[in-house]
């Protein structure tokens, strides 16, 4: 099933293609959108008024406040040492730590980028298609590249 019954989804959330989905055990605030082809991990939780587009992965540990913009095929990362096996066999659960990850109001995360773990994107801060984030970026920022580097700082009050 594309949307599991743990999935708590608040009033006016739109999946317009709820078959074309891979949603369990999150969170979606109000009035959020979630486009085509995206997965939704256990305890994600994503705030009111978002737009989550189409190819996007959000993993455990991610959490999306209000009015954030996360553009197509993003990606976020919680584990900072993926393997696939420790000690001649294949990791499970108990071999990794998780990461957890915030995007805070306002952002917008561009289409193509991805979000390594243990980062926060701070409140209106711009995310440019295909950067790699590997550290915080601060409120009102606008980054860029690979690895991602600051190419705007906005002035609080400043219009």
């Amino acid at each position: 099933m594309p949307i599991a019954p743990d999935v708590v989804l608040a009033d006016g959330v739109a999946i317009p293609h709820p078959s074309l989905v891979n949603l369990y055990g999150c969170r979606i605030g109000p009035d959020t959108k979630v486009g085509t082809f995206v997965e939704i991990q256990r305890g994600v939780e994503i705030g009111a008024r978002c737009k989550i587009s189409s190819h996007s992965f959000l993993c455990e540990g991610v959490t999306i406040e209000d009015e954030v913009f996360v553009g197509h095929g993003v990606m976020f990362i919680n584990d900072r040492h993926p393997r696939a096996a420790k000690d001649g066999r294949l990791q499970t659960a108990e071999d990794w730590t998780m990461e957890t990850t915030r995007i805070c109001r306002g952002a917008s995360v561009g289409s193509g980028a991805v979000i390594l773990c243990g980062v926060t994107v701070g409140a209106g801060a711009l995310v440019g298609a295909g950067a790699v984030v590997t550290e915080d970026v601060p409120p009102g920022t606008t980054v860029a590249g690979v690895p991602a580097r600051t190419m705007l700082r906005r002035i609080a009050g400043a219009s």
